[in-house]
Parts: C-alpha cells; sequence; structure tokens
C-alpha cells in the first residue's frame, strides 16, 4: 500500500512539474486571437492594440486572425473547439459571448461552459450617428420621424449579433418605434453606406467614429452613456435627451478554449495587467473614449461573473424586444 501511494504521489509531482515547466516556457513560440469580425472595425482595432501591448510582456508576437460571420458565432464556436494548448484565444465581446444564447436556437458554443476567461478589456460606449446632410439633427428628431413612419428608418449594423445591432434594437425597443436594420459584414463597410447616405443612422463605438467625425463626413446625435463626454464636448447622451435611463457600452474579455492550463491563463493575464498599467497607453485610450475598469474588474473570475450576468441580462432583453437570429 505504501509503495503504491509512493507511485501515486510520484506521478503527481511529476505532473505538477511539468505542468510548472509548461508555465515558465510559455510562450514558445506566437500566438493567435480570433477576432470574429472583419478587419477595420472597433473589436478588430481594439483587439489589435491590445495585443500588441500584451505580446510585449509575453515575448511573443500575437496574431490577429480575423473569421467573420453569422455575429462573430461562427469564430467563436472554432475557437471553442481549438487546441486548449494556450495558444489560441478568443477576442469576445458582448455579442456573441453575452446576447448569443439568447438570439440563436442552436449555437456550436456555451459561452460559460466551453471557454476559460482570460481577461476583460476596457468598455466602450457607442455614439448615435447620422449622415453629415442628415434631415434629422437630434435623437428626438429621429424618433419622431421613426414614430411617423414605422420601419422606414433604416439603422446599419456590422451584421447579425453585433454591438451596433443589439443597441440598435435596444433603442428601438426603449423608444417604442420599428425599424429596418441593414446587416454588413463588419462595421466599416456599414459606416462608408452611413457617410454615402444609403442608410439613415447607425451606433458606432466611440474609438472608431472619432476619425470620421473629425473629418465632418457624419454628424453625431447622442452618446449611450450615462453622461457627456470630452472627445464629444457639444453631444448630449440619450439618457438626457430622448430615453431616460438608457445605458449601454461595449464589453470585451479574452477567452481560452476550456481546459487551457489555469498557470498559462495566469501569465496571459498578468501580461495585460502589467501592459495595462502603461500611462501612456491609459491616456491614449481615454481620447478615444474608451473607459478603463478597476483592476478587480478585469481579473478572470471577473470576467466569468460578467459573463454569467450578461448572458442572463440578454435573455431578458430578447424576449422584450422580441429579438431572434434563427
Amino acid at each position: 500500500m505504501n509503495n503504491a501511494f509512493r507511485k501515486l504521489f510520484a506521478t503527481a509531482a511529476l505532473l505538477v512539474a511539468a505542468c510548472a515547466a509548461q508555465a515558465q516556457s510559455y510562450p514558445a513560440r506566437s500566438i493567435t486571437w480570433v477576432v470574429p469580425f472583419a478587419a477595420g472595425g472597433p473589436t478588430d482595432a481594439l483587439a489589435r492594440d491590445i495585443a500588441d501591448k500584451v505580446a510585449r510582456p509575453l515575448g511573443q508576437a500575437i496574431i490577429i486572425d480575423n473569421q467573420p460571420g453569422a455575429g462573430g458565432t461562427l469564430g467563436s464556436g472554432k475557437t471553442a473547439r481549438a487546441n486548449a494548448d494556450g495558444y489560441t484565444f478568443l477576442v469576445g465581446h458582448m455579442g456573441y459571448m453575452g446576447a448569443a444564447p439568447a438570439l440563436y436556437k442552436k449555437l456550436s458554443y456555451d459561452p460559460a461552459k466551453d471557454f476559460e476567461p482570460v481577461f476583460r478589456f476596457p468598455d466602450t460606449p457607442l455614439v448615435l450617428l447620422v449622415p453629415k446632410n442628415s434631415p434629422h439633427k437630434t435623437a428626438a428628431d429621429l424618433i419622431a420621424y421613426a414614430k411617423q413612419n414605422p420601419g422606414k428608418l433604416n439603422f446599419g449594423n456590422a451584421g447579425p449579433g453585433s454591438t451596433s445591432h443589439l443597441i440598435a434594437a435596444l433603442f428601438a425597443s426603449k423608444a417604442g418605434i420599428q425599424i429596418t436594420q441593414v446587416p454588413y459584414k463588419g462595421a466599416a463597410p456599414a459606416m462608408n453606406d452611413l457617410i454615402a447616405g444609403q442608410v439613415d443612422a447607425m451606433f458606432d463605438q466611440t474609438n472608431t467614429a472619432l476619425p470620421q467625425l473629425a473629418g465632418g463626413r457624419i454628424a453625431p446625435l447622442a452618446l449611450t452613456s450615462t453622461q457627456r463626454m470630452a472627445q464629444f464636448p457639444n453631444v448630449p447622451t440619450l439618457s438626457e435627451t430622448a430615453l431616460p435611463g438608457f445605458e449601454a457600452a461595449t464589453w470585451y474579455g479574452l477567452y481560452a478554449p476550456k481546459g487551457t492550463p489555469k498557470d498559462v491563463v495566469q501569465k496571459v493575464y498578468r501580461a495585460y495587467v502589467s501592459a495595462a498599467g502603461d500611462k501612456a497607453w491609459i491616456r491614449k485610450m481615454s481620447e478615444l473614449g474608451i473607459q478603463p475598469l478597476s483592476d478587480n474588474a478585469v481579473t478572470p473570475e471577473a470576467l466569468k461573473r460578467h459573463t454569467l450576468s450578461e448572458v442572463d441580462k440578454w435573455r431578458q432583453v430578447a424576449t422584450e424586444a422580441k429579438l431572434t437570429l434563427d
């Protein structure tokens, strides 16, 4: 019996040593972050910026792999089934990691059960945009037009289940209006058609809307944040002008396939904490309207809790707004 116990103890010790060795040598090659949206959109832009920062303390390149389709659920499903070796991660956000279970009757993954949460990115508010020459000058104008012309107001979005799709649906539900949503394969092509006047309005994240606003090709009507932002000095919030209590922001998180070693998850998390402490980067994010989170809100445990709460939240929203994608 003692001999059997000694063998079991020795085996366990070898496993612990092997895991420790793996964590110490990790990463031994480049890492892939899957972004399940087209390049050039807000998710892609933020992911590339953060990947560049996280790669430095890890000492290996982080490659962005764009896998667009089905509102981010295709790339998410593939990542859930990827090798759990610490070299493939998913850049997740509120659409396919929060709302998708409520929107799709058949989903190839479970956000809570098929992934290991790694860390949460900063949150990003959105801005309601219209073409430069739009007759609608305020959010109230837009709502009034939609009430008089049910279904004639066209909203561009980055695809079914994207943030711009979900927030537009939430906006319409809270405003008591009917709109027509026009899906695109990413935020960038939707923005192009907004500029050209092919769609009437669009919700976009502040970080990607700012360059277009600087060019004067689109006009902002309202912010989805609870307070006004320095980057948009003359733009009110939806809450203060048209929809009291309205608040929305895009949240992001990095996830690994279920079974990825905990030591690897912790190493990537610590790399992010190290990168996120850079004052120049914090200032840059602030200038883009991206809101930093407290230290205890970015941990793997905090991201897990947030994911679960968002899944519950969007089940309620989807029921109230009658949202479904299949």
